[in-house]
């Protein structure tokens, strides 16, 4: 067990009386709860629709499903991301086209390669919001218009997040969200996928179960007594259970993601005269999830980096990498892109511990051996 552990889960007796009284309602598949969170969640984010689902990886799949991609299309994507936000293009039989980021200080996807990566087959462009900071989306969302193309937000980093006062994912034509274990708000797994368009709304709603007309909460509670089979659908539904934890969950956020700002905030300091790191998104000042925090090694290489996360390791420190690059995995490593950013941020990037109960005696504790081990 580590000393301090990466994350730690926002949980307590709130979340155990919720999925008792679930379980007390005997209705724990999809039902009142999922449409409960639904509706509260897209209130949050100030959304017209949502639709719960098993996963972001779900919630990617069917935006691109509802978007209209197709085999033979191209969909402009970053590299530095986790593997799901490029696989569900894939799922569609699209070609995943990779660009870089804007800099070591900027982990976000560059709009000038973008519109440089832009063909006769590109149909659209999903973005991944890095550590729930905004990626540049003015530039995008006008190449976007100009170009007739559509924007994907892989959002999972950034509930809450606003950019020039619009929360993330709320800015392309679908936003993506992660429930996963580790994420602000955590059901185990989940998912949601939030839009202002109804068509794209009905058309996800309809592949998250089967493509069939109704579901079986509406038939047990008597509202219809037959469905039809419109498309061919995918069993990606939530269940009540995790929707009671996400009620909850969504009832914390804010005042969790308030104390991750002090937890940046004692970061920044302690580290801000250390000479071998780079800091990305210092300067930011719109509101943030902050879902993690990482650090670049300035003039290093992956083997420097993991012996550094070896130390901290020795010294009950838990650290992670997000991301190895996705266009390196063997799935994807026939194709021939030059993405130097990525490169070496995959290579150099340390993700260190980062949630609401941190204390002043942890960050202390975390930035010294991070300066001895430099």
């Amino acid at each position: 067990m580590y000393k301090i552990p990466l994350f730690d889960l926002n949980y307590d007796e709130q979340e155990e009386k919720a999925v008792i009284e679930t379980l007390r309602s005997r209705w724990i598949s999809m039902g009142p709860k999922v449409i409960e969170f639904e509706d509260k969640f897209k209130t949050a984010l100030g959304s017209l629709y949502a639709v719960a689902l098993s996963s972001c990886t779900a919630s990617l799949h069917l935006a691109l499903k509802a978007l209209g991609v197709k085999e033979g299309d191209e969909i402009i994507c970053p590299s530095l991301t986790f593997v799901a936000t490029v696989n569900a293009i894939r799922y569609q039989g699209a070609k995943p086209v990779f660009c870089d980021i804007k800099s070591y200080e900027d982990l976000t996807i560059d709009p000038l390669q973008i519109e440089r990566a832009i063909t006769k087959k590109t149909k659209g462009i999903v973005v991944m919001h890095y550590a729930g900071f905004a990626c540049d989306m003015t530039e995008i969302m006008s190449i976007a218009k100009n170009r007739n193309l559509f924007v994907v937000e892989d959002a999972c980093h950034g509930i809450l997040s606003e950019y020039k006062r619009n929360k993330l994912g709320t800015i392309g034509d679908v936003g993506c969200f992660s429930f996963f274990a580790n994420k602000n708000l955590s059901t185990g797994e989940g998912g949601m996928a939030i839009t202002n368009s109804v068509e794209l709304y009905e058309k996800m709603k309809v592949y998250r179960s089967h493509g069939m007309t109704s579901l079986s909460y509406d038939r047990a509670k008597g509202h219809t007594t037959e469905y039809d089979v419109i498309e061919l659908g995918y069993n990606y539904r939530m269940d009540d259970i995790r929707a009671s934890l996400g009620l909850v969950q969504l009832g914390k956020l804010y005042n969790d993601i308030l104390k991750r700002q002090n937890v940046r905030k004692m970061y920044l300091e302690r580290l801000a005269d250390v000479d071998g790191i780079i800091i990305p998104f210092t300067n930011r000042t719109e509101f943030s999830a902050n879902y993690i925090f990482v650090i670049v090694l300035k003039n290093s290489t992956s083997y420097k980096r993991d012996k550094v996360r070896s130390y901290l390791a020795e010294k009950g420190i838990q650290t992670s990498v997000h991301y190895p690059a996705v266009h390196k995995f063997s799935i994807y490593r026939n194709s021939s892109f030059n993405l130097p950013f990525t490169e070496y941020i995959s290579d150099n990037v340390i993700t260190l511990p980062m949630y609401s109960r941190l204390t002043s005696e942890n960050i202390d504790y975390i930035c010294e051996n991070i300066k001895e081990a430099i």
